[in-house]
């Protein structure tokens, strides 16, 4: 059984060019759909609106054919076809879109997610924007972003206090009421709270562009690639207690250690 200790450079670089064929199997399966008029949404909820198309049922089907003809063996946790169980060690934890209803919305602001894991948690990942033609990409000894500006390397912004911090998250209610209101003593401290990124404030957080994001009732396969992304830039990914969050839940992704810290304690302090 593999763990991110036994990797030769080899593997790594394998894994690597691996996770980059998956991204753009995806991107080619969401583009011929993103921005159609004629694209329609099923709902995965009686009570609410979680919606799915088939650009996120393609392009997670598209992932799964370039596994199993370069990695087999490794397991796959993936948002739309479940859970196959690997014999390597290794597992691929597929968001195909991340942010459906900013697609079918036609905002680019919508994700895919690839990440890499072993049983200690994420290791390697890639935020891909695929309209944009902007990739985050991080561990394995990567850490870089690429897109309309060129390729650029990815390091979180440091030296801000909570005062002068930038926050997303994708909805203003965040979760529960208790979770809310959690979340609403950060943003009440913070400069400036924006929402509806979805996974691209992760990648905006990895680049240095804003300091904390702050989500509750994620899935596994909603963070385990930003939180790779993240660590490579050299940011902090918790849950609200401090702990390890790759199996998702409540989210806490800082540039720092102080804002982390800070940004804790006010998560905390109900």
């Amino acid at each position: 059984m593999l763990t991110r200790s036994d990797l030769s450079q080899s593997l790594a670089s394998e894994l690597v060019a691996t996770g980059r064929a998956l991204a753009e199997a995806a991107r080619r399966a969401t583009l011929s759909h993103f921005r159609n008029a004629g694209l329609a949404a099923d709902n995965k909820l009686t009570d609410g609106f979680d919606p799915v198309t088939v650009a996120d049922r393609e392009a997670e089907t598209a992932m799964r054919a370039v596994l199993a003809d370069r990695r087999p063996d490794d397991g796959i946790l993936g948002e739309e076809h479940g859970v196959v169980a690997g014999t390597s060690g290794l597992t691929w934890v597929l968001d195909p879109i991340d942010g459906t209803r900013g697609f079918i919305s036609g905002t680019p602001t919508w994700g895919v997610l690839i990440g890499l894991q072993d049983a200690d948690g994420p290791f390697y990942g890639i935020i891909d924007q695929p309209y944009i033609g902007e990739r985050f990409e991080g561990g394995l000894g990567q850490a870089a972003v690429s897109g309309p500006h060129g390729a650029q390397a990815l390091a979180v912004r440091g030296g801000r206090r909570l005062s002068e911090a930038t926050l997303f998250s994708t909805f203003p209610e965040v979760g529960t009421t208790e979770e809310r209101l959690a979340f609403e003593r950060v943003r009440d401290r913070v400069k400036l709270t924006r929402y509806g990124m979805d996974c691209y404030a992760y990648g905006l957080l990895a680049a240095g562009q804003v300091d904390l994001v702050i989500e509750a009732g994620l899935n596994a396969y909603d963070i385990s690639a930003p939180i790779a992304v993240i660590e490579a830039a050299g940011g902090i990914v918790t849950d609200w207690q401090g702990r390890p969050v790759h199996e998702g839940g409540q989210v806490l992704a800082a540039a720092s250690a102080e804002l982390h810290g800070a940004a804790l304690k006010l998560l905390q302090a109900g």
